[in-house]
């Protein structure tokens, strides 16, 4: 299968034009205390046009009527199969179980308290029929809380292409996740080849798996459109992720991607330091911040500092551990020297907000 030579972007087919034939898609949602939300995420899943699509829901041993939930819904549909555990084994276990008994081309991961965008499956498939060597597809997610769910944009104004080895070094140049979940779409094929299942990491299991797909395939982004609807909540998961925890799972999903038993990458080692590096920066910056929002109690700052000594073998290179040296000494910058940084940090911070609103990267 011939591979994308270069990063691209183009316009996706015009309206009119005869499109590609449905695809067969296996939208896995894994449930756990998510009863309120289960049937509108079903719902919205069975909705989608311009495809084939079945649900297969694993509830982990809820204890809140979720599974009778899916069993009604299993009941009243022949495109749902619904699946429980008898012990709960958390979202990991879950989503692979899903994984074993989903039958589509394609496969989208959808926590039962997140939505479909009207459209997104067709969106998605476009891309890929276009592109066969693309494995994942993802777009725009929508964050909110409360209901109802809010607006979204639904044309796909033009496809962002990329080999799978320029996205994933991307990834690495920056550290950071550029996909929540729900708006990502795989080709079964290409989960195959990667190593179908999602590995046991707490918080970045989602991340790893998306790494380890670009190290086998290319990556494609629906530019411009809303793909999906992420539920912000005191019960998700990704709600209870505090800064140090999270830069220490991303460093795990890093060291799954490139230990024993992930996929052949050429450049593997280069690309583990630059990752290493770069959470390193996020820690140094991270720190600077605690200190400059002048708290009395600076454990977080510690243990960010700890963490990039930790990443790197000689962190003073990094930009920004002079002036953290000096706040760690008692020897803050100047208001008009520390107010400049933190400036150029919100424009930058803008500026990516909006490369990943409408390209998907950062």
């Amino acid at each position: 299968m011939e591979r994308v030579a270069q990063a691209l972007r183009m316009r996706p087919a015009r309206a009119g034009q005869e499109g590609p034939p449905p695809g067969r898609v296996s939208v896995v949602i894994p449930c756990f205390n998510y009863a309120p939300y289960l049937q509108d995420a079903v719902d919205g899943a069975l909705a989608q046009r311009g495809a084939i699509v079945d649900v297969v829901i694993v509830d982990d041993a809820s204890t809140d009527g979720s599974w009778q939930v899916a069993q009604r819904l299993e009941q009243a549909s022949g495109r749902i199969t619904a699946l429980r555990h008898t012990a709960n084994r958390g979202p990991v276990a879950t989503f692979n179980d899903g994984v074993a008994a989903a039958t589509g081309d394609f496969i989208i991961r959808l926590d039962a308290d997140d939505l479909l965008t009207p459209g997104s499956v067709a969106r998605a498939l476009a891309l890929f029929h276009a592109f066969p060597s693309v494995g994942l597809v993802y777009g725009h997610p929508v964050h909110f809380s409360g209901a109802p769910v809010p607006g979204y944009r639904g044309r796909c104004r033009s496809w962002s292409v990329w080999p799978g080895a320029e996205w994933l070094a991307r990834r690495c140049a920056s550290a950071v996740n550029v996909i929540t979940a729900p708006e990502a779409m795989m080709r079964t094929s290409a989960l195959d080849a990667a190593g179908p299942f999602q590995r046991e990491l707490r918080h970045t299991h989602d991340f790893e798996l998306w790494l380890r797909l670009a190290a086998v395939s290319d990556v494609g982004h629906v530019d411009g459109a809303d793909q999906a609807w992420h539920r912000i909540h005191p019960g998700s998961l990704s709600s209870s992720v505090a800064p140090l925890e999270d830069l220490g799972e991303r460093r795990a999903a890093f060291d799954a991607l490139f230990g024993h038993g992930g996929p052949r990458i050429d450049n593997g080692s280069e690309l583990a330091a630059q990752a290493r590096t770069a959470l390193a920066r996020e820690a140094v910056t991270l720190a600077c911040r605690e200190y400059d929002r002048g708290r009395g109690e600076l454990a977080a700052a510690a243990g960010f500092v700890h963490a990039a000594r930790e990443l790197v073998p000689d962190p003073t290179g990094l930009p920004g551990w002079s002036g953290l040296e000096r706040r760690m000494r008692g020897r803050p910058p100047g208001r008009t020297l520390s107010l400049l940084p933190r400036l150029s940090r919100r424009v930058r911070t803008q500026l990516r907000a909006a490369a990943w609103r409408y390209r998907g990267v950062m």
